[in-house]
């Protein structure tokens, strides 16, 4: 598929073009609306890695109960009938986009039973075509509710009957930050793995219960000016940590929906890191 097609899909996905905009390109390149459809749906299925219908997954959206009420969450998981561990898979601030149900699926065929809450339920759900309007929603969440809904999905997955009731997590970005802050409530957590995330004020690190395992891009001022504080606390707490910088990386690299940040290298290495990583802390 041409570059420049993908890169204008990525121009609207990261909202630097709204949806009326980004039509009326595709139509002035395919010549009709049907057409232009026809193609962004293409495109959808050309930037995930593994289709929505892979044939060795079963993959669902579903509901537990949260702070707020029903949470909806995409499960995916190897079609095999066994209790696997658990990983739950945050995303970033544009809400329960294609990408993270792509990534939860990438989990699922790791051997891990995963879950991807969409944080915006309360708020009605990640808008499907409308990444413009899911960021702005998404600034209207209650922060501690929002944790509060992420740390029930751990204890969803704990008693669930397709778990062993060993629980990870993993996020990036927004999530990633939301990670640590799962970490810091969830005392049933077994190993967090934040990517590029905020870190937990220090003097509520010592509640960590969970191993971590922190992903970081070299080229990250803003969030990377809070490790020295992560670490320390971290150190002090006696709390097993890991902490990798990806150099040349930026932020967001592991996102391969988003060409501009996308870090092949760095992703994969991480990546492969990531799941050794639960392999062995949610082993039973």
């Amino acid at each position: 598929m041409d570059y420049h097609l993908i890169d204008l899909y990525h121009q609207f996905k990261d909202g630097h073009l709204d949806r009326r905009e980004f039509l009326s390109k595709l139509i002035l390149i395919t010549g009709s609306l049907a057409a232009a459809q026809t193609l962004l749906s293409s495109i959808d299925a050309y930037t995930q890695i593994i289709p929505e219908d892979d044939p060795r997954l079963d993959a669902e959206m579903i509901t537990y109960p949260g702070e707020t009420g029903e949470v909806s969450a995409y499960l995916a998981r190897l079609k095999e009938e066994q209790s696997r561990p658990a990983v739950i898979v945050i995303h970033e601030n544009r809400g329960l986009v294609p990408h993270i149900k792509d990534v939860t699926r990438r989990m699922a065929l790791e051997g891990f039973l995963a879950l991807a809450p969409d944080a915006l339920s309360p708020l009605g759900g990640t808008p499907e075509e409308d990444m413009d309007a899911a960021r702005s929603k998404m600034r209207e969440l209650d922060n501690k509710e929002t944790v509060d809904n992420f740390v029930a999905a751990v204890e969803y997955l704990k008693t669930n009957p397709l778990t062993t009731g060993k629980v990870g997590c993993t996020g990036f970005c927004w999530g990633g930050g939301v990670t640590n802050q799962v970490a810091v409530h969830a005392p049933d957590l077994t190993a967090a793995v934040p990517y590029y995330g905020r870190q937990p004020d220090a003097e509520d690190v010592p509640q960590i219960k969970a191993a971590i395992l922190a992903h970081y891009a070299g080229d990250d001022e803003r969030i990377n000016a809070g490790i020295p504080d992560f670490e320390k606390a971290l150190k002090e707490a006696g709390i097993e940590y890991t902490f990798h910088v990806y150099e040349g990386a930026k932020h967001a690299f592991n996102n391969d929906a988003n060409p501009g940040r996308y870090n092949k290298e760095a992703a994969e290495l991480a990546w492969q890191r990531t799941i050794a990583f639960f392999k062995e802390k949610l082993k039973t």
